[in-house]
């Protein structure tokens, strides 16, 4: 049994109604101007700016560039299971540092892990496959299910 104490998960941040406003706003453009913003919740420019900048700030949001991967030449992205050994986090860790991979998160059931990768070709998925992340220590095993197409993909789920 462990000896190390539990971490804590972080508490969740109170947002009202203004700030939810906000991240929807965004969630639908995040192009979207701080005053066009602010005339559909009620601010200023100013004050969605403040609000946008303490939301960032305080890790509950971020505005970033979504691309495809396709249009970049990456025409190989795949979901890697990991059967893991030891110290899942460790290995979680080991995993996130390959360049490839763009998604890593520790599971319960078939697999201690989920990686998804996205690579240039099937040839540069066999070689990240077979050279860096089966040969890890920890790595026990790994199942991988090839994306054939991507079928949707949203990040505008809102704030409940």
């Amino acid at each position: 049994m462990s000896t190390q104490p539990r971490a804590t998960p972080p508490k969740p941040m109170h947002l009202d109604d203004v700030s939810k406003a906000i991240i929807e706003q965004l969630q639908t453009d995040g192009r979207r101007s701080y005053a066009e913003i602010g005339k559909a919740v009620g601010l200023s420019e100013a004050a969605v700016r403040q609000r946008v900048q303490k939301l960032t700030d305080s890790g509950v949001m971020q505005v970033v560039a979504v691309t495809d991967p396709m249009q970049l030449g990456f025409y190989r992205q795949a979901m890697v299971g990991v059967r893991a050994s030891g110290d899942t986090r460790d290995l979680a860790d080991r995993l996130a540092a390959l360049p490839e991979v763009d998604y890593v998160v520790l599971t319960a059931g078939s697999f201690d892990i989920l990686v998804e990768v996205v690579c240039e070709n099937d040839e540069e998925l066999i070689s990240l496959l077979n050279s860096r992340i089966r040969s890890l220590e920890g790595v026990l095993s790994t199942e991988t299910f090839v994306y054939l197409k991507l079928h949707k993909q949203l990040y505008n789920w809102g704030t409940r």
